[in-house]
């Protein structure tokens, strides 16, 4: 079984860079590579049936004094959302992140200069929400997106656009997402007035138990606040069923207020040790799925033997810890088997290839929102499925 320090130098628990890419001799370079192919490189196109938007929301939360801010002041945040609409004429498309953002990226993890600006999704900047009239993601309050809200939050020092894909695919679903830039732990994040924020946290702290049990407190209650503003600026998503998840330490985050915040209805963890929160020791006592790509870890052994609902490990073989984001499309323009080394590159993105990790994260992710806020049961997340062989069901909870 892989040990709490096998995660965090090669999945990126600690590490200094977008979506948790380690830093430091583990994750030792050979240089920054030159960028290859097309100038944009487009992430695979979301099936739901309806077309997508997104937009930025700038939040603070003045009861709250941000503990990572060089000068005390209230905790600031910014959420990015994507969510149905029922019609795009006229609306640009939505770059993936600000140049700023894109550019310190870059610097920060020795990728080659542009490689983060390549990427595009699929959605558009600006339009109304209301999809295509009726059921989930229809009508609207007043043009504000409405259906199931469901938050996400990114790995230690990602970004909120660093699972574009799949929160596209989950909008086109008719779910409203929201991704949370955590301040300060995020690697950049721009204000609308242009300040630009970059993270602040250790990349090796003396005390890693302590450290955790401070970002994953400081994230969850980032995520609650969203999860409290959100409901009163979109009408549309009130009184609905609200979902939580997030990448590596995000997912521990995601783990942690579901446990605190009965308003989460279910919760999932991308490929995240279940680190800073007493949620291994305690369990939980509601739906929560665990999608791996190690095949365990210590945290989860005993969150298996605690949880106290519904519950789930699915393990994708051949993917690595950072297939659930975004970069893994930028493996092959970007050079990425040059620019890290070996055991880093099998780690972190694993053999299997970037369409296929999406196909995969995409659709078991979907079923599980589908089914613990629509209702919609299905039976993808109850036995093996020939459609995606590589998806190993490790261990299942039915009860609670």
């Amino acid at each position: 079984m892989p040990t709490r320090r096998t995660v965090l130098t090669l999945a990126g628990g600690g590490a200094a860079a977008l979506l948790a890419v380690p830093a430091g001799p583990a994750a030792a370079t050979t240089g920054r590579a030159a960028v290859t192919g097309p100038r944009t490189v487009r992430l695979t196109a979301p099936t739901g049936p309806r077309r997508v938007a997104t937009r930025a929301v700038h939040l603070i939360d003045r009861q709250r004094t941000d503990p990572f801010a060089p000068v005390p002041a209230p905790r600031e945040l910014m959420v990015q959302l994507w969510y149905a609409v029922g019609s795009v004429g006229g609306c640009p498309d939505a770059p993936y992140t600000s140049a700023r953002v894109a550019a310190a990226v870059e610097a920060g993890l020795g990728l080659p200069a542009g490689l983060v600006g390549r990427l595009r999704g699929h959605a558009v900047s600006g339009a109304p929400g209301g999809g295509a009239g009726g059921g989930v993601g229809g009508g609207g309050v007043g043009g504000q997106p409405s259906g199931p809200l469901v938050l996400f939050s990114p790995g230690r020092t990602g970004i909120r656009a660093g699972a574009t894909a799949l929160a596209e695919e989950l909008a086109s679903r008719g779910f409203v997402v929201a991704a949370v830039d955590h301040t300060h732990d995020a690697a950049a994040v721009e204000f609308p007035d242009g300040r630009l924020v970059t993270g602040n946290l250790p990349a090796e702290p003396e005390d890693w138990d302590a450290q955790d049990r401070k970002e994953v407190a400081v994230r969850a209650a980032d995520l609650r606040f969203v999860a409290d503003r959100l409901a009163r600026l979109l009408p549309g998503t009130a009184g609905r069923p609200v979902g939580v998840f997030g990448h590596s330490l995000g997912g521990a985050a995601a783990a942690e207020a579901l446990r605190q915040d009965r308003r989460f209805a279910a919760g999932l963890d991308l490929d995240g040790g279940l680190f800073g929160s007493t949620v291994p020791a305690v369990g939980l006592d509601r739906p929560f799925l665990l999608l791996t790509s190690l095949a365990d870890h210590e945290t989860w052994q005993l969150f298996r033997d605690h949880h106290r609902s519904w519950g789930r490990q699915l393990r994708i073989t051949g993917g690595g810890h950072l297939t659930a984001t975004d970069i893994p499309h930028l493996a092959v323009p970007g050079r990425l088997a040059e620019v890290w080394d070996g055991p880093t590159y099998e780690a972190l993105l694993g053999p299997i290839a970037p369409q296929r990790g999406t196909e995969l994260v995409r659709a078991y992710t979907g079923a599980f929102f589908e089914r613990f806020l629509l209702g919609r049961p299905g039976g993808l997340l109850d036995a093996p499925s020939g459609r995606y062989p590589e998806v190993i069901h490790q261990w299942s909870r039915n009860g609670g």
